[in-house]
């Protein structure tokens, strides 16, 4: 697959402008003892609120009503509609498969996240459902060639999935190389939109800075993701609600952001939603709809 030189040349401009202008702009202040200062910004029909401590970090984000499509706030405020219900162990059977589907059909849930070789029996099982297919691209380590995530999107694609979960070029951001962060980001999101699926964006924030958080979550944003999400659940570390706040401030209030890795409980699910999550993944997820104490959940994903 090829990618047009300008767009991706503009794509990187537009990226490195914006957290230049970030870091150059002054720090918020606040009169001594009046503790933090929110910021309420309204965006069609959602209201997002973005709170900032004395010396202008943000130290939390949220969303409360949105009516626009995939990257938005469910009008039902349930927990079933945030999570994308997940199996992603390698050693995952047909019939665990099979059970996830049939759960995710029972709790109405966003979606099913599965590998790859998994999505056409999930696609066969929720055929007529609301419940959607997603799986996963480059995963977990996302240190595949661009030509190599777009071939298993296209596969993926054509299996039945409806979403896909891609994992950036992690060594490249950390490399500042954004020449080829972008150009793997873009060579996913066109097969994703020209099928009409959806695309998230896992930027792995435990292998992170603050500063390499927001430039991956800029450049997912100016090249089309739908959602941008925190992590792959296989790292060494998942979600935190300072992350998910982070890229919520950073996206604005119109794109998905989606918290995945050690979500386990309903108080889980609901500190990343108020912090600005609009999806979650979660191998929990029967658990969590149920209000069951996450502390017996299985680690991992």
């Amino acid at each position: 697959m090829t990618t047009d030189v300008t767009a991706l040349e503009s794509l990187v401009e537009i990226v490195t402008r914006e957290i230049v202008a970030a870091y150059a702009q002054p720090q918020i202040t606040v009169t001594p003892g009046s503790g933090e200062y929110c910021k309420v910004e309204t965006v069609d029909n959602l209201r997002v609120t973005t709170c900032f401590n004395e010396i202008g970090q943000v130290i939390n984000a949220g969303a409360e009503r949105i009516t626009s499509n995939f990257g938005s706030l469910p009008d039902d405020m349930s927990a079933a509609k945030y999570i994308d219900h997940t199996l992603l162990k390698p050693e995952a059977t047909q019939d665990q498969v099979t059970q996830l589907c049939k759960e995710a059909r029972e709790f109405k849930f966003a979606s099913v996240c599965v590998n790859p070789t998994h999505v056409k029996l999930c696609a066969q099982l929720l055929k007529d459902s609301p419940v959607r297919v997603c799986s996963v691209i480059g995963f977990p380590l996302g240190a595949s060639l661009p030509e190599t995530k777009a071939f298993e999107t296209e596969n993926a694609l054509r299996d039945g999935a409806q979403e896909i979960d891609m994992v950036i070029n992690i060594g490249a951001l950390k490399d500042r190389n954004l020449d080829l962060v972008a150009r793997d980001i873009l060579a996913v999101v066109k097969p994703v939109h020209v099928a009409g699926a959806i695309l998230k964006v896992i930027i792995e924030t435990a292998l992170l800075t603050d500063e390499e958080k927001q430039i991956a979550c800029l450049l997912a944003k100016e090249a089309g993701a739908d959602f941008v999400k925190t992590s792959t659940g296989f790292s060494k570390a998942g979600a935190t609600a300072e992350d998910v706040a982070l890229m919520r401030h950073t996206v604005g209030p119109l794109m998905g952001v989606k918290a995945a890795g050690g979500v386990r409980s309903k108080d889980d699910l609901d500190k990343m939603v108020r912090a600005g999550a609009t999806r979650i993944g979660a191998s929990a997820g029967v658990r969590i709809v149920k209000g069951e104490d996450g502390s017996a959940a299985p680690k991992g994903y």
